[in-house]
């Protein structure tokens, strides 16, 4: 790959290793985490394994180890009053 390009497919690996870090350190095993998700714990192993899950129960898991905020900025953006702004936030 293309210095730190990667996949879908890596990503969502990435994803999913930093999600089982994190159950983890919270001392969650898999059953208490994809019970108080309100996931099939089925779909909690996959994901952990492949990094395959749909984007709701994901959004579930994130809620449940304190990462729901990430998902509520992906996708939005700074509205720019001037050139100079965006000048200034690529500088910095």
């Amino acid at each position: 790959m293309l210095g730190n390009l990667k996949f879908p497919k890596e990503i969502a690996k990435d994803i999913a290793l930093q999600e089982k870090k994190k159950r983890k350190m919270r001392k969650l095993t898999q059953t208490e985490l994809s019970e108080r998700a309100g996931i099939s714990l089925a779909s909690l192993k996959r994901f952990e394994q492949t990094g395959e899950i749909s984007f709701v129960s994901l959004i579930k898991i994130a809620d449940i180890l304190g990462e729901k905020g990430a998902f509520e900025e992906l996708f939005t953006s700074k509205e720019y009053q001037s050139i100079q702004e965006v000048i200034d936030e690529r500088n910095q």
